[in-house]
């Protein structure tokens, strides 16, 4: 038989020498390695304070006591909450951040439109004004807006809280950089069918920036749900303030921090932003790791 006929093995057929098991274990195990010692130390705090809201004042102080309470003490749950009306302050919180969230995703939305896909007089100009709102710091206009708020007569009521932050400056510029990566051709081809402008914002590019927007969300939730120097300033009367005024109650300085109530309140607090990242940790995470259009 003629040496040319016969078969001659393919190179890629060839089955590679394996690779002893503990470089495979090694390989596969060193992220998880690296990563669970982080999320340890993450979860310290919120560990601490779970247990310490469970311990008596003399446990807290005793070096000798241990670290978990000899008897779980969850009656600082309820003698926490009678201390302030945290019931009133959570639904204040919510209708705050609700609210604040609510009005901020309208306007950035058509002012990242505007800024992104329209031409008028002005537009870089009132484009670095926006951005100027995010040098600055939040503090440093406290005064002016609550000088306004007083001469039109909102101080002391749930809107004070709101209407200073119902645009944002970051939000928008965020917005903005997403709605420009939006292949242009997409809202010629939607104004070619006879959509307005309101209809090309809803059907084109909102959807293709919802990353963007669920990325922002998160952003506002967290800042105006924790937000106390604000709603401290503004209200007067506890029907209308929210929960981080409720834990400031708990650690007056004329009587001294009742530590496990005081933990016991940040548990409270915390628990609803916990809650809500256990439900949507994944879609929080894309979010993050996807801003913008690809």
């Amino acid at each position: 038989m003629n040496d040319a006929n016969q078969t001659v093995p393919l190179a890629s057929t060839v089955t590679p020498a394996r690779r002893p098991r503990w470089r495979r274990f090694l390989r596969e195990n060193t992220l998880h390695a690296v990563m669970l010692p982080l999320a340890a130390l993450w979860l310290s705090p919120l560990i601490w304070i779970l247990v310490t809201s469970l311990k008596t004042n003399v446990e807290v102080f005793d070096l000798t006591a241990g670290f978990l309470p000899a008897s779980p003490k969850f009656s600082n749950y309820p003698s926490t909450l009678s201390v302030a009306p945290f019931g009133t302050y959570l639904i204040n919180s919510v209708i705050v951040t609700s609210s604040i969230l609510a009005g901020q995703l309208i306007t950035i939305t058509l002012a990242a439109y505007a800024f992104a896909r329209l031409n008028f007089p002005g537009k870089n100009l009132l484009f670095t004004l926006f951005l100027l709102q995010v040098m600055f710091p939040i503090y440093a206009i406290f005064l002016t807006n609550f000088i306004t708020l007083r001469e039109i007569g909102l101080v002391n009521t749930i809107p004070a809280m709101i209407v200073p932050f119902v645009a944002s400056g970051y939000g928008t510029f965020m917005l903005r950089q997403s709605f420009r990566q939006v292949p242009q051709e997409l809202s010629d081809a939607a104004r070619l069918d006879g959509c307005g402008h309101l209809s090309i914002l809803w059907h084109v590019y909102l959807p293709l920036v919802k990353p963007t927007l669920i990325a922002f969300s998160i952003i506002s939730i967290v800042t105006h749900w924790n937000d106390y120097m604000w709603p401290l300033l503004v209200t007067n009367s506890e029907e209308i303030r929210t929960l981080p005024i409720g834990l400031g109650l708990l650690a007056k300085a004329d009587s001294g921090a009742d530590w496990p109530r005081l933990m016991a309140g940040t548990t409270i607090v915390v628990s609803p932003l916990l809650l809500l990242f256990l439900i949507f940790q994944r879609r929080f995470i894309d979010s993050f790791m996807h801003t913008g259009v690809k």
